[in-house]
């Protein structure tokens, strides 16, 4: 556990102002904070509005990748909110800038093998990589090693990396040639994230850390993981941005990603009970989460408590 003070609740038009005061930028997280699903939460646009009238500078961060930075910025135009594309952090995006950057492939030669949806593909091709698998219709057919169209001929020489996301379409035959692929020597294994639920408005779905975590098991091989809470994902930020960290606030709903990646990159927190987790947890973490620095019911709170309409 981080600290052993108990976190700010943010209940009084005081404790907003004092909170919002404390920061210049905001990194927020998406799902269970800004929306569940395709259900836009009460007052976001209005509170995202009144903190850039303010002058803050805010970001979006998510461990989602089934989307690109791209679509990010249509979905949020479907709730009309304006945002712009540097604004916009995915897992995805970082998983490529880690693919190019550190692990050094080089495009137009080496390949990606993707266990995962458009968002690591539409990335990966903005970088100028070729790649397999992902949403390939030939992956839905029924599997036999026999007969598969990805092992009949052998596996691709030039595949020197299995990326790894969110799979809603996961299946026998994705996962049995992506474990053939992480069974060979020199092809890295790096995951988008590892979360293991995906909150929707009323439900709570598995997420990319619990068909990853098959693919462990099968391999023997951990992945690095480029999402929430590692911080490549805000080495990649402040070099975008500039942003001050000491003036940055991370706003999440999970305390195992969202609030660990902002206390790690020595941020302020937020934690929202509007998607993972609860009052209970904001207040009793185990020894293994850290504690947010403030918590409210929802980030609504913050326009809600200041507005004087």
């Amino acid at each position: 556990m981080t600290g052993s003070s108990l976190p700010t609740k943010i209940e009084s038009r005081e404790a907003a102002e004092e909170f919002m005061n404390k920061y210049d930028s905001f990194l927020f997280d998406c799902d269970g904070v800004l929306w569940l699903g395709n259900y836009l939460l009460p007052n976001i646009r209005e509170t995202l509005a009144m903190l850039k009238s303010r002058g803050k500078k805010l970001y979006f961060v998510t461990n989602n990748s089934t989307k690109s930075r791209a679509a990010y910025m249509k979905k949020f135009a479907s709730f009309d909110i304006p945002v712009s594309q540097d604004q916009i952090f995915t897992s995805s995006y970082a998983a490529a800038l880690y693919v190019s950057g550190h692990i050094g492939l080089v495009p137009g030669r080496d390949k990606v093998w993707v266990f995962g949806e458009s968002g690591i593909i539409d990335e990966l091709k903005l970088m100028g990589y070729d790649t397999l698998g992902g949403k390939d219709p030939l992956l839905d057919i029924p599997f036999d090693p026999e007969t598969s169209p990805f092992l009949v001929n052998g596996l691709d020489p030039d595949v020197k990396c299995v990326l790894a996301g969110l799979d809603t379409n996961v299946n026998y035959h994705r996962m049995s040639v992506t474990l053939q692929y992480l069974q060979k020597p020199g092809v890295a294994f790096v995951a988008t994230n590892l979360d293991s639920t995906l909150p929707l408005k009323g439900v709570i779905l598995p997420g990319a850390g619990t068909t990853i975590s098959s693919l462990v098991t099968a391999s023997g091989r951990e992945p690095i993981a480029c999402g929430k809470p590692n911080l490549n994902m805000l080495r990649s930020i402040i070099d975008a941005t500039n942003l001050d960290t000491s003036r940055t606030c991370m706003v999440g709903d999970r305390l195992n990603t969202d609030i660990k990646f902002g206390t790690d990159g020595m941020l302020g927190t937020l934690l929202v009970l509007t998607g993972i987790e609860t009052e209970e947890n904001a207040l009793n973490p185990n020894s293994e989460l850290p504690r947010p620095m403030y918590y409210s019911k929802g980030l609504s709170m913050l326009y809600e408590l200041t507005n004087d309409a």
